[in-house]
């Protein structure tokens, strides 16, 4: 079981070959922070498909509008929630492998509830999206969600919680 330190500030994430739990980074990013435990515990992101993942590169999810599993995720990646977009957190965290990134569009503050797991280290993304966690168990459950643009058959978050909440 993961070393949790901060279950306020930790999240669990269920895919089907595993549990990840991700230590947020509030100090580094306060508002993603806040908007991921938010929403995880509306429960907006059960049942979300990974729509986009590139092998060596990351796995990326988080459309609470279009992309629950079961229904038509054909537009999965082109939405976000229902609250407002937040501001760029750009921070001298690198974008290492097992990072936690907020994707966005071409506008730095565009980031809503998409985010991104990186596979790798991209260093070529550090400063320009924002870092607000680290997987610290379970790294092995994301290197098999299914690759593709969309992937064929999508994995999906089968359940996203606060540890503080488990």
């Amino acid at each position: 079981m993961a070393d949790i330190k901060d279950p306020e500030n930790t999240i669990i994430i269920e895919l089907k070959d595993g549990l990840v739990h991700i230590e947020l980074l509030p100090d580094v990013a306060p508002g993603h922070c806040a908007r991921m435990k938010e929403l995880a515990r509306e429960g907006a992101y059960d049942d979300v498909v990974f729509h986009r993942v590139i092998e060596g590169f990351m796995a990326q999810t988080g459309d609470v509008e279009h992309g629950k599993g079961g229904g038509n995720t054909s537009r999965a990646g082109t939405g976000g929630s229902d609250k407002p977009d937040l501001k760029a957190e750009f921070s001298g965290v690198p974008h290492d492998r097992g990072t936690l990134g907020a994707a966005r569009s071409a506008s730095p503050d565009s980031a809503n509830s998409q985010f991104f797991i990186n596979f790798g280290d991209n260093h070529f993304l550090n400063r320009q999206y924002t870092v607000y966690g680290r997987v610290i168990e379970g790294m092995e459950h994301v290197d098999k969600i299914a690759r593709g643009e969309p992937p064929a058959n999508p994995d999906k978050m089968i359940s996203v919680k606060v540890a503080a909440d488990a």
